[in-house]
């Protein structure tokens, strides 16, 4: 059975570090047996079908990009219902005023616990009035205000134990990717 994938890689093409063309990246795809691939921006998205459970995909996916770029992840694999679901377990009003606020979706790796990983973010001490934070099924919603974005306390997330299985994408990003799928839906149809 074939299923559509949205594979996140982090931190590649970021100030000079982790070089990976896109182009290079689907061509080291199609070659490991992923069909269907396409991404979006230099940010390492990357749609794909893949035949076989989303366990073989990932360590298909994480091989072959070890392989042809020395990449080492971590690489956040979702189902594409996975991937909507994260979407639409959103927080109310979570991304709705992009002029007020940045909002980012931090995706997780498994076996990564979002309940836990948010105790951890609050224990940063968001700054009131500036950052949110909330908790999905699979990510983190995080909210900074704009004008003050600056005494955000996200950057310290890095510190984070958990940091090197999370990924980060922009809202924008995110709702992209899933216009992406549901074009591909539909065109299938």
């Amino acid at each position: 059975m074939k299923n559509r994938y949205v594979a996140l890689l982090r931190g590649i093409n970021v100030g000079g570090n982790n070089i990976i063309k896109m182009t290079e990246l689907r061509d080291c795809l199609e070659k490991a047996g992923f069909k269907d691939v396409s991404t979006y921006i230099a940010s390492g998205n990357v749609l794909f079908t893949y035949t076989g459970t989303q366990r073989d995909a990932e360590v298909a996916f994480d091989a072959a990009v070890d392989e042809a770029f020395g990449y080492k992840g971590p690489t956040v694999i979702l189902s594409a219902k996975e991937f909507r679901s994260i979407t639409n377990e959103a927080p109310k009003g979570f991304g709705t005023q992009p002029d007020k606020y940045h909002s980012d979706v931090i995706f997780l790796k498994l076996p990564a616990n979002p309940q836990e990983i948010l105790k951890d973010v609050v224990s940063l001490k968001l700054r009131d009035g500036v950052d949110t934070a909330a908790a999905g099924s699979r990510a983190l919603y995080f909210t900074r205000l704009s004008e003050q974005r600056i005494r955000s306390r996200m950057s310290k997330i890095i510190k984070l134990p958990a940091y090197k299985n999370m990924t980060i994408r922009s809202w924008n990003t995110t709702k992209k990717l899933v216009d992406l799928l549901e074009s591909e839906s539909l065109a299938a149809k």
